[in-house]
């Protein structure tokens, strides 16, 4: 045996420094940015409606920290939009970059943070995906997927602010949480199969985010969503990847299905909905308790069949032939499966989605 044959290959592990998660809390945001890195200026990206409710506040706190700041508008995930405000940031000669709102202007300002090599922090205004403490951007092209950027230096939270987001977007959270099962048994099927790294510290991290939702459902559905614990778990799930170094443990097929969908019926259903619904279907594919999943999404309001977020039989079917398609090299249950229209047609109509 030669000296190097029996190491590990090497991933990288990259964290963000500091998660604030407070309550009333976006008054602070200055003091967060200056105990961070003590910028001079920053470049705020949000989208029309977060800058009308928060420009204020957010503002104020700058300025009280002799933060100078630029306002840049995120109205899509197009390329030709990134590519445009990318342009407007790097004049600005910012030494921070901050994504304020959902997961668009979060995404924008990830990617131009690491195709500027500016630090980023992210400071979301609703709870729908685990993107906001992701190193991951969703971006919109012929092929709908997920890319590598930078995970954000920091993490600034005001649950008030979730709370007062529609209950879609937390619901669509839980979706996108209930997801990471379907996605650890599908890393671990590729483990077997490739032998493709297995971590097994951040596949628990997913599934303890999982779990939260899982177990905690029926108190859910009594007295409400819990915005703190969905909003930690949501972070713990992002942080899960960043210590896998890929999405693994929180993307398996039901992701591929939810990106499939993207591509069939762009802007029908929020991204932790379709997640939701994929997790449904893929799950009795993987013979997992499929019927504890739809019990759970019930429970925290998010959908389970089709028609309730406008999506008809033929565009699930469509999404399942052509998911796995859409990332060949990631191993997951589809690979075992010739996922024909008829198959599809099957699966779909035993769980229900339509």
């Amino acid at each position: 045996m030669t000296k190097n044959q029996d190491r590990m290959k090497s991933h990288t592990m990259e964290l963000p420094r500091q998660i604030v998660v407070g309550e009333k809390n976006i008054n602070e945001f200055g003091e967060f940015l200056r105990n961070l890195t003590k910028p001079k200026k920053v470049s705020l990206i949000s989208g029309i409606n977060v800058k009308k409710v928060l420009r204020q506040r957010i503002e104020k706190s700058l300025k009280t920290k002799r933060i100078k700041f630029v306002w840049h508008t995120s109205k899509d995930n197009q390329i030709s939009t990134l590519n445009r405000i990318e342009k407007e940031v790097k004049k600005d000669r910012s030494d921070m970059i901050a994504g304020i709102g959902g997961g668009r202007s979060v995404d924008t300002a990830k990617l131009i943070s690491f195709n500027l090599d500016i630090p980023f922090v992210s400071v979301p205004t609703a709870a729908s995906h685990d993107g906001v403490s992701s190193p991951f951007v969703s971006v919109k092209s012929d092929k709908p997927h997920s890319i590598v950027a930078t995970a954000p230096l920091g993490v600034f939270v005001d649950i008030d602010i979730i709370k007062k987001a529609p209950s879609r977007l937390l619901a669509s959270g839980c979706g996108d949480l209930i997801a990471n099962i379907i996605a650890v048994k599908d890393w671990q099927l590729g483990h077997q199969k490739t032998g493709e790294y297995y971590g097994t510290y951040s596949a628990e991290l997913a599934m303890m985010s999982a779990m939260m939702v899982l177990d905690n459902s029926r108190k859910y559905a009594k007295n409400g969503l819990d915005a703190r614990v969905i909003v930690e778990a949501l972070i713990s799930a992002g942080v899960a990847s960043c210590i896998a170094g890929s999405s693994r443990p929180c993307s398996g097929a039901e992701h591929l299905f939810s990106h499939a969908l993207d591509k069939i019926a762009p802007g029908k259903g929020l991204h932790g909905e379709k997640c939701g619904i994929g997790s449904i279907m893929i799950a009795k594919l993987q013979g997992q308790d499929w019927k504890k999943i739809v019990k759970t999404l019930k429970d925290v309001g998010a959908p389970t069949t089709a028609k309730q977020i406008g999506l008809t039989e033929e565009q699930i079917i469509d999404a399942l032939v052509i998911a796995q398609d859409l990332r060949p090299e990631r191993y997951t249950i589809l690979k075992e499966v010739d996922m024909t229209r008829r198959k599809a047609k099957s699966l779909a109509k035993s769980t229900k989605v339509i």
